[in-house]
């Protein structure tokens, strides 16, 4: 028998892996909260909404039922919003068995204490259940449509990791492993802040030393809090550090960056939120990092100046003036 896998979360992203393990020959579930949408994409055959125009595998099935997917396979591939992480664990906890596993393609912190989404499985399912996050630069619209993509699946457990792999992985779509589950987690949520913050910069009128300037600097801060959270150095250098960062901070399929571009612009958080229509993870994130490098002590320039503009209404370019007017400093530091 070919192997299966369930996701669960049907937007973009979700959706994407979806088509993306189906393709690879595997046996696919996916799962939304929402009948309408589902009966939509059911009678549709595609994701209109969010990837129109890419076409469901025979071997693609849909479901608004959590518990069939739950029961469905081994594997449960959890993609929804951060904000909803937590209690989409705490829904799927009663249903399942002893030997499933559970991975996530969710970016972001626990909007309820800042958690990395590892302590929060932890909290939720305990200690002994096999865990993986998946992350990377990935836009969803792009892995539908079978563009080459390459990400990372980090887990403590190799056996996990392939079997994973097994199910997503071809000549299109490469991934690659790691154990630095924190690392590619910090990585996965901060970018987005960071996303923004380009946004903005490009949204003011500034040019592409500025947005070099920020994505490195940036990067410097991400792993300032990511080694402090027990991260490992390499994985900032790789897929799930400067890889997804380079992405979000340059793309306009970003919806952080055409967020922060908005705002550049002048329009109020409302109006880009209503112009993009869909998540964007960056808000949460900035608060949640910046408590984080409060609480640990870590200098993270940009973004606490992203966390005063989105939190304490503070004009974008006095936040770019503030960045620009800090004390002269080695480059190490």
């Amino acid at each position: 028998m070919p192997p299966s896998i369930s996701i669960l979360g049907a937007g973009s992203w979700g959706t994407a892996l979806a088509v993306q393990a189906a393709r690879n020959g595997c046996d696919t579930l996916l799962w939304g909260h929402n009948p309408k949408h589902i009966a939509s994409l059911k009678q549709s055959g595609e994701n209109s909404r969010y990837l129109p125009g890419i076409r469901f595998p025979d071997n693609l099935q849909l479901t608004d039922k959590l518990e069939e997917a739950v029961v469905y396979s081994p594997i449960l591939l959890i993609s929804v919003p951060s904000h909803a992480f937590r209690v989409t664990l705490a829904q799927i906890k009663p249903l399942l068995c002893e030997k499933q596993r559970i991975a996530w393609a969710t970016k972001g912190f626990d909007c309820q204490d800042g958690a990395l989404l590892s302590e929060v499985a932890s909290q939720i399912l305990g200690d002994d259940i096999e865990i993986a996050a998946l992350s990377g630069p990935t836009f969803a619209q792009e892995v539908a449509a079978d563009l080459p993509t390459a990400l990372t699946i980090a887990s403590r457990s190799e056996d996990f990791s392939a079997q994973l792999s097994e199910r997503l992985h071809n000549q299109r779509f490469r991934i690659y492993t790691s154990s630095d589950i924190i690392g590619v987690q910090i990585g996965g949520a901060s970018k987005n802040v960071l996303a923004i913050a380009a946004g903005i910069a490009d949204g003011l009128g500034f040019g592409a030393n500025t947005r070099a300037a920020l994505i490195t600097r940036g990067l410097t801060e991400v792993m300032r809090l990511g080694l402090k959270l027990g991260g490992q150095a390499d994985t900032f250098m790789g897929l799930a550090g400067l890889g997804d960062l380079i992405l979000t901070c340059t793309d306009n399929q970003s919806r952080n960056r055409r967020f922060g571009l908005a705002l550049g612009q002048g329009k109020e958080q409302k109006q880009a939120l209503n112009e993009i229509d869909q998540e964007v993870e960056g808000i949460s994130a900035a608060r949640e990092a910046y408590r984080l490098s409060q609480k640990y002590g870590v200098e993270m320039p940009i973004t606490e100046q992203v966390y005063r503009v989105l939190f304490e209404h503070l004009p974008p370019k006095q936040a770019v003036q503030n960045l620009l007017t800090r004390d002269q400093k080695s480059e190490s530091l």
